[in-house]
């Protein structure tokens, strides 16, 4: 995924109130970025170190820029924007990075569906059967390589895998895809340190048959790609 030009860079001051980041530019000047992120974002914010932003020229929006890659503790980058998730996503569905979602007949995004009335993030047909494919944008890193989802509580994540679970013993593939914009994660596992009721149901489904993928990123002012795959543990 191209950004529509390269990414500006400044040094971040601080994220507050959750949605607003200071970056202070080269020439001293403070700007207010959209921070396009609910998460906790543990071990994705040190105050000082440099960050990425876009700028939009939309008249409408109250803040033009918006914070796209952080600096982590550990010098890696992060895609701290979880809005590119499922463009990211999309764009390796198109070029066939995962081998086992190829040579699909639609897709549609956006779907709602289930019992709890979800909205599945893609639905895929293939020989007129349904793919449900829900995605989770991972960013967490801990423990030389180890990625987590998610960063903080999250009774969402637990109802998606549940209704994932409904779709599988409906007779459908129901796919958990964690999307990892980190470039030092290798790992990814569900967070049970953090959240172990999403931990819990994560385990009851992948025992009930909802196959679970996790593809990493290449990260850099031009672009963000899912460029490899990963390896996912039921525990970390």
């Amino acid at each position: 995924m191209l950004f529509p030009s390269p990414l500006e860079q400044g040094l971040l001051i601080r994220r507050y109130k959750r949605f607003f980041a200071d970056i202070q530019l080269a020439n001293g000047e403070i700007l207010t970025a959209h921070c396009p992120n609910t998460g906790s974002m543990k071990n994705c914010i040190v105050e000082g170190a440099p960050a990425w932003f876009s700028r939009s020229v939309d008249p409408k929006r109250k803040l033009s820029a918006t914070w796209e890659i952080a600096t982590t503790p550990t010098g890696h980058l992060a895609g701290i924007n979880t809005g590119r998730a499922n463009k990211l996503v999309h764009e390796a569905l198109l070029n066939g990075l995962i081998a086992e979602l190829v040579d699909y007949d639609s897709l549609r995004a956006e779907v709602i569906y289930g019992e709890e009335r979800s909205r599945i993030d893609f639905l895929l047909h293939k020989n007129g059967q349904p793919i449900y494919l829900e995605v989770k944008s991972v960013t967490l890193a801990e423990n030389d390589g180890m990625g987590y989802f998610p960063d903080a509580v999250s009774q969402r994540g637990a109802r998606h895998l549940r209704e994932l679970v409904q779709m599988v013993k409906n007779g459908h593939r129901a796919v958990l895809l964690y999307c990892v914009q980190h470039t030092g994660i290798e790992v990814v596992a569900p967070a049970a340190h953090i959240d172990a009721v999403y931990a819990e149901a994560f385990r009851t489904a992948v025992a009930a048959g909802v196959e679970v993928y996790a593809l990493g990123a290449d990260i850099s002012p031009q672009a963000i790609t899912l460029s490899r795959r990963l390896p996912v543990k039921l525990d970390g």
